[in-house]
């Protein structure tokens, strides 16, 4: 590090800063969560449930509430996972059996049969012909964001493109579990290679079988009401799951995937945020923390939690992901994913300019992080919802290893980070900053259907 950078690392930490967060109860917490004995916080382990618990106690022991409303049993908000593996598909087109090798499906169905005799179509499917110049994954990718059922006559030269998705459609697929107002979501897509153009199918017979199965999973939800604005919510967050034990890890011993940075890091910092801000008992403005499981498998955990309020009285979505290490601008730095979306960046640096500090701009825009963390899922609903993190993804050789464990952390760092953003979201949690709204056209939509 250099003098310069030296000098102002040092400048930053003079102000005040937060009494009650402890780099002692950081450490606790951290450790507790990235312990051998959690055996990685895996999804569906009994281990994850134990991370719940504790997290939902320290919640509790620092004077913050259930939200009743969306949770189900105090702290804990359940909800359901569907496991989907394909068991059997067959398409006979125009009194032709289609081979194995040049079919494949995704659904989030357990059977389905479609029929087309003499010409006529029997049920509600549509049927698509995707021409040799046509941009085929452009087109499957406009049916997985429609959902419905869909059957794609695909050209031969798609041959290599076509057994990539059949290599994907293969795995068991997990989904979150369809409510009975969600009937509409979801769907089938079948696919095959086939020179046969739409208006030329007059007979045709698919049937489809899925092996499907339910599993429940955990959020931890925490509230401190709001004094004087209790219907405008400051949303703070992070993942409590990892990856579990390893089945495949070689050259070493160690088969935990203790996720200490993450993201063991960032839920320390919810909830010693949490501590702090109870301790202050000033919020103008509702605070909500939670801790997401299913990160790691696919983001269900914040789209359940998303459809169980109203995301419009979310003022901003402080999502910390991966705070465990010194970043690129110095120890007790931090950046911020899209900070080009909503002006929220902006805001909070207001605040820490009078420290001669900030919160950079992601200094990894390659790599889709914006995407790629709970956050995503409230953007796409207008909510100003960004990720914050201070590891250098691009030097970083403990992500989603087994040596991501509490010997890989600098404490010290994580501490600073954490205060820093405790100080720099006052102004949301007093109320007297609102950030700008994230444009939901301009944000990529997820599919339905796989």
């Amino acid at each position: 590090m250099s003098a310069i950078t030296t000098a102002l690392t040092a400048s930053f930490f003079t102000f005040a800063i937060p009494s009650s967060i402890s780099l002692e109860q950081v450490t606790k917490d951290v450790s507790f969560l990235a312990s051998d004995n959690l055996k990685g916080r895996g999804n569906f382990s009994t281990e994850i449930n134990q991370a719940a618990d504790y997290i939902a106690k320290r919640f509790e022991e620092n004077g913050l509430v259930s939200a009743k409303e969306i949770s189900t049993q105090g702290f804990l908000q359940k909800y359901q996972i569907t496991k989907i593996s394909p068991k059997e598909l067959s398409l006979v087109l125009n009194d032709q059996m289609i081979p194995s090798e040049n079919i494949t499906m995704a659904s989030t169905v357990a059977n389905f049969s479609w029929l087309v005799e003499n010409g006529i179509t029997t049920g509600e499917f549509k049927i698509h012909s995707i021409g040799k110049d046509d941009d085929m994954p452009a087109i499957i990718s406009s049916m997985n964001k429609q959902g419905g059922k869909h059957l794609a006559l695909i050209n031969s030269a798609h041959k290599d493109i076509f057994k990539r998705y059949q290599q994907y459609f293969k795995k068991e697929r997990t989904k979150l579990t369809q409510t009975d107002a969600d009937k509409t979501k979801g769907g089938v897509i079948v696919m095959t290679l086939s020179d046969t153009m739409t208006a030329d199918v007059i007979s045709l017979k698919v049937l489809g079988i899925n092996s499907i199965s339910k599993s429940e999973l955990t959020n931890v939800v925490a509230v401190l009401p709001g004094k004087t604005k209790p219907d405008e919510i400051v949303l703070y967050s992070a993942h409590y799951d990892h990856l579990g034990v390893s089945t495949t890890e070689a050259g070493t011993t160690d088969k935990i995937y203790n996720g200490a940075n993450d993201d063991a890091s960032g839920t320390a910092a919810i909830i010693n945020i949490a501590q702090y801000y109870a301790k202050q008992n000033n919020n103008a403005r509702t605070l909500m923390f939670v801790a997401f499981s299913a990160e790691e498998i696919g983001g269900f955990g914040s789209r359940y939690f998303s459809q169980q309020l109203d995301p419009d009285k979310i003022t901003a979505m402080i999502n910390i992901e991966m705070i465990g290490k010194a970043s690129k601008f110095g120890a007790g730095t931090l950046w911020m994913t899209g900070m080009e979306r909503s002006n929220l960046g902006e805001k909070l640096n207001l605040v820490l300019a009078k420290s001669g500090k900030k919160i950079y701009k992601d200094p990894y825009p390659e790599q889709g992080l914006f995407y790629r963390s709970d956050n995503a899922t409230l953007a796409r609903l207008g909510v100003p919802a960004h990720s914050f993190s201070s590891t250098q993804l691009d030097k970083d050789q403990h992500y989603h290893k087994v040596s991501d464990d509490l010997s890989s952390l600098d404490l010290s760092s994580l501490h600073k980070v954490i205060e820093a953003l405790a100080i720099a979201t006052n102004p949301l949690v007093d109320g007297s900053v609102t950030p700008s709204r994230i444009d939901v056209n301009k944000v990529k939509s997820k599919g339905v259907i796989y």
